[in-house]
């Protein structure tokens, strides 16, 4: 196979990475606060009330990050291209993505912890929350969260690249034959 053919095998795969980690990232979010997805989340998707439940909370993950795999595939797997054959392009291409979905967890974790630990219930009363919402605080726990998984996907995109030429740079280097003193 050439590297655009893999270019585009791999971008359906980031699609489905991406799409994968909505539905696990969600599992916990819908730990964190349920209201999050009833109150908001299965509203806003249109998720049938027999799914109301960590079923639709996977539902409501795929397809709100799926997405993310085009976002984020199409720029890495450009930089990839750097690479000097298909398979170690194959290689770091799929590398790359393990690099992008650390960062997003670290970042979406990270956030979780530092609303739980920096946002008290004082601090909650200025953000949007919906009528009814039982715990403020787990809502808005819940959407930082969210909201920095989804910039830990985009700072994914500096890692990775990052990543990507640091990798060239390293097989390039291993090539040349060494100094002669």
């Amino acid at each position: 196979m050439t590297k655009l053919s893999l270019f585009a095998l791999l971008l359906v795969a980031a699609c489905g990475v991406a799409g994968c980690y909505g539905v696990l990232h969600n599992q916990i979010s819908y730990t964190v606060s349920p209201d999050y997805f009833f109150k908001f989340k299965f509203l806003q998707f249109q998720i049938p009330e027999e799914l109301r439940n960590r079923v639709g909370a996977s539902i409501v993950g795929w397809h709100a990050s799926w997405w993310m795999g085009l976002c984020v595939g199409l720029p890495v797997l450009s930089i990839a291209l750097i690479m000097p054959d298909a398979k170690t392009y194959l290689k770091h291409g799929l590398l790359s993505f393990a690099v992008v979905l650390v960062t997003a967890i670290v970042l979406g974790l990270g956030a979780l912890v530092y609303a739980y630990v920096a946002l008290p219930e004082a601090a909650i009363a200025d953000y949007w929350v919906p009528v009814g919402v039982a715990d403020r605080a787990a809502f808005v726990r819940a959407g930082t969260m969210h909201d920095f998984s989804y910039l830990g996907g985009g700072i994914g995109i500096i890692t990775a690249s990052v990543f990507l030429v640091v990798s060239r740079f390293r097989w390039a280097r291993r090539l040349r034959p060494p100094k002669q003193s």
